[in-house]
């Protein structure tokens, strides 16, 4: 295959992942489109990128869609070369004394197990003591990392945490097996996520506490992404790149 290979985005359908999507076929990825649900926008965006995309549906948080994902991926597309973690979930704004069991269980498995299990399998694929070529890694963190959202989403900081710990240790265990694994730590974006989170016009809130005084766009995360899968980010691994307008 000419180019720089297969990429396969989770949680592609929209949003930083769709931008994505867009952006690595431009520059000639073959690109897997993962999705949860709307089955029509990941189809839709996969036709319209062209070059042979696929959209294939999978729960991140559950281990038997993500086998079939990436068998999927290997009939289809061939070798994986780039992996994006960016499937992710909000829930309601709440304080952590209302936050019950279940709510806790399917942030983590999906922002943190689902994380993991897409990590191990592109691991097989891509490392040379499996007999791979290598590769690259992107985990989509969040600036709610570094700053708590407490009052909002402490359980998603949490999580975001976590991928931020998952990239800095998977980074320095895969380094000599031809895998970098690096993060983009996203701030306030202009996604439909905050109306997850029961706010729609969250932005318009918060946008004098963001030093730029603007939200950011997909395609401005979408370009740090690429830039870290590219070779032009041949020697950076266990990095952390903040895309948060100085937030």
């Amino acid at each position: 295959m000419n180019g720089p290979g297969v990429m396969l985005i989770t949680g592609g359908g929209r949003g930083i992942g769709a931008a994505t999507a867009r952006l690595a076929a431009q520059r000639g990825y073959a690109v897997c489109v993962n999705y949860l649900r709307d089955r029509s926008a990941a189809e839709k965006l996969a036709a319209e990128i062209g070059g042979g995309a696929i959209a294939v549906a999978g729960d991140v948080s559950a281990e038997a869609d993500v086998l079939r994902l990436f068998e999927t991926v290997d009939a289809k597309l061939g070798r994986l070369a780039a992996l994006v973690n960016n499937a992710g979930i909000v829930d309601r704004q709440s304080r952590v004394e209302a936050m019950p069991a279940a709510r806790l269980r399917r942030m983590f498995a999906i922002n943190v197990v689902g994380s993991f299990l897409c990590a191990r399998e592109a691991i097989k694929r891509m490392s040379r003591k499996h007999g791979g070529k290598g590769g690259a890694i992107v985990n989509v963190s969040s600036a709610a990392a570094r700053l708590g959202s407490p009052g909002e989403y402490v359980d998603y900081a949490a999580s975001k945490g976590a991928i931020d710990t998952m990239t800095l240790g998977l980074a320095k265990e895969l380094a000599e097996d031809g895998i970098r694994v690096n993060a983009v730590r996203p701030g306030f974006i202009n996604t439909d996520i905050h109306a997850s989170g029961g706010e729609p016009n969250r932005l318009e809130r918060v946008r004098e506490n963001i030093p730029m005084k603007r939200g950011g766009e997909p395609e401005e995360i979408a370009r740090a992404i690429l830039w870290l899968l590219s070779e032009e980010a041949s020697y950076s691994t266990g990095a952390i790149l903040d895309v948060a307008g100085g937030r």
